[in-house]
């Protein structure tokens, strides 16, 4: 059983809006292309705690996610959003050219 610093990944997952249904993060921890602190995960009960890692593809791009706080509810999206500090190429490139 999991203590009270940490969380179940398909459920923090879900909670923090980076899948639609648990479903869905289930899906996402039980495909084997998730990874927690560089670690492979294959189940979705894999706990994770505040300061980890999670990267996973999803949409054709691989997310990665530093977990900043767990969620104590399943609320609206800037709840979610403040859960995790999006580490991903993409989400750090601004969207100008940088060589002009």
């Amino acid at each position: 059983m999991a203590d009270a610093g940490t969380m179940r990944v398909d459920r923090f997952l879900w909670w923090a809006r980076l899948a639609g249904t648990r479903s869905a993060a289930q899906a996402i921890a039980e495909k084997g292309t998730l990874r927690i602190d560089g670690r492979r995960i294959e189940r979705s009960s894999a706990c994770v705690r505040v300061g980890c890692v999670i990267a996973f593809p999803l949409y054709g791009k691989v997310r990665v996610v530093r977990v900043e706080q767990l969620p104590s509810r399943r609320g609206p999206p800037a709840e979610g959003r403040a859960c995790y500090q999006d580490l991903s190429v993409a989400a750090n490139v601004s969207q100008e050219a940088p060589y002009d």
